[in-house]
């Protein structure tokens, strides 16, 4: 019945349109928060290292956990992503895949293989290896989810703003010079506001998390918990946040340079305008060509703009209609996004406030707590509205400029993307209902005491003189042994430890 509801009211095309937009704005969330939340393991574990205190090793313990889970639900729903370029956007996948195709596969060769390999020292070799050699395993999955962003923000800079390739004469794009497509005009941007973005998302939840700990009755065990967690996350918001509104402000300028036509959807503005106003409130009307019930400050969006109060800020209506986004989409998007990133700073300012006055982890800063748990899903709000911003903005083009999206859909009928939507969102909400599920259950319990540590301690570890001559090559270890042996003849002697076999060190 919901399906035919779609099919009556939308064509394939924007099925196919908001399909994407589901399934890209689950799979931004979880890449982004593994690629904040392995930083800050490195950043533990470096910690724990250093100062010998169990606190930093409690916390990494707790918090690895949930990096598994959500590295985990991130790789499910790329798989998806991929699926559908195959599915509803073959067309696309045709015409740009010369360009786009070796950037994702790079993405692979040279991170999700390097994450891949170190992962599972990182998430099961505590203990089974050197303590610098698991130290250096976390930081190399942490660079490995810098790099995969580095190729997937490669790709997406691109679609934004494209050079380096000539159009076939079979209409397909052909790549001339891979340091300009890699390093297109948006894309050092782009990379820098949106991996600030993913540490600014993982510190806000880190650290509402740590200030949950610190008022709820519930975890009085955990407070010292809370203590590095909302420590750690104040630094970022102190002095991350002013800097993604500096990087942000860089970014709109660049976007200003080559898309034009998103700012001004972006700002509201319909006609060219001198000293443009910031639109603080309005509802765009794409027909009428105007918004209704503006609230405005005048200047202020020329300034911003053009660092300048007279030079000209163009409207949207230099563009036909049909090379516009869908303005609503962008305008609101866009306020969401700067809003819950001002919001931020003003929580950095507060908790620079609150460091000088020695209040930061006392239990009767209560507001304050309250103010940092309000902020722990507003990170990936904003991540949503920004990542709306840049592709609803780049519409009605997949490729801007180049390949328009109405061209680069596959020829399926509307009833069957929306057989498969319905089937994304039942199984979504299962799977990723139930990864969530799965973290706030790790987050009620909180971190687990640290008691033994010598027990995770690897250079404790041994073998036995039986393993290590099988290991060493020696085909008649148990006779050799049997021979060489004053204690016993049984089978168990080869189980104890020998100090004459060369074990490599590990002990």
């Amino acid at each position: 019945m919901f399906a035919t509801f779609m099919i009556d009211q939308l064509d394939a095309l924007m099925l196919a349109r908001i399909q994407f937009a589901f399934v890209i704005s689950w799979h931004i969330v979880f890449p982004a928060f593994s690629i904040g939340l392995a930083s800050f393991l490195t950043v533990l574990e470096f910690r724990w290292l250093k100062t010998g205190e169990p606190i930093y090793a409690e916390v990494y313990k707790h918090w690895v956990k949930i990096f598994a889970v959500v590295f985990g639900m991130g790789v499910v729903s790329g798989v998806v992503m991929s699926y559908q370029f195959g599915t509803n956007w073959a067309v696309f996948s045709d015409k740009a895949g010369n360009v786009l195709g070796p950037l994702l596969a790079y993405e692979v060769l040279t991170a999700f293989f390097l994450e891949a390999s170190f992962l599972g020292i990182m998430l099961f070799g505590w203990g089974r290896v050197s303590k610098r050699m698991h130290l250096a395993s976390t930081a190399i999955v942490a660079i490995g989810t810098l790099i995969s962003g580095f190729w997937i923000l490669a790709a997406n800079s691109f679609m934004q703003t494209p050079q380096g390739f000539m159009v076939g004469a079979d209409g397909l794009l052909y790549p001339t010079n891979w340091l300009e497509i890699i390093f297109n005009p948006s894309f050092p941007y782009r990379y820098a506001h949106m991996m600030t973005a993913a540490f600014l998302t993982t510190a806000f939840v880190i650290g509402g998390i740590g200030a949950y700990y610190l008022q709820s009755k519930k975890h009085v065990e955990h407070r010292k918990h809370g203590r590095v967690m909302l420590g750690m996350a104040m630094v970022m918001a102190i002095f991350v946040a002013p800097a993604q509104v500096l990087i942000g402000d860089m970014h709109g300028l660049n976007t200003l340079e080559h898309q034009p036509v998103k700012v001004a959807a972006m700002e509201g503005l319909w006609e060219n305008e001198r000293g443009a106003p910031l639109v603080l409130f309005g509802i765009p009307d794409q027909k009428a060509e105007k918004n209704h019930y503006e609230v405005k400050i005048p200047y202020v969006s020329g300034l911003i703009l053009t660092h300048s109060f007279d030079k000209e800020v163009k409207g949207l209506k230099n563009w036909a209609p049909e090379d516009r986004p869908f303005v609503a989409i962008v305008f609101w998007a866009f306020r969401i996004m700067v809003s819950i990133g001002m919001l931020m700073v003003l929580v950095g300012l507060f908790s620079l406030y609150k460091y000088f006055k020695k209040q930061q982890f006392n239990s009767d800063s209560i507001w304050f707590h309250r103010l940092w748990m309000m902020m722990t899903p507003m990170g990936f709000i904003a991540l949503l509205a920004g990542w709306f911003v840049t592709e609803t903005g780049r519409q009605p083009w997949t490729v801007y400029g180049v390949i328009r999206t109405a061209e680069s859909m596959s020829p399926v009928a509307a009833q069957q993307v929306a057989t498969t939507l319905i089937g994304f969102i039942v199984l979504y909400v299962f799977v990723f209902g139930a990864g969530s599920f799965y973290i706030l259950r790790l987050i009620a319990k909180g971190p687990q005491p640290y008691e033994n540590p010598a027990d995770d301690n690897f250079y404790e570890h041994s073998i036995t003189e039986g393993q290590g001559r099988t290991l060493s090559g020696d085909s008649n270890a148990s006779e050799h042994m049997e021979s060489n042996s004053t204690e016993s003849n049984s089978v168990k002697d080869l189980d104890k430890p020998a100090d004459d076999v060369e074990d490599g060190g590990l002990r």
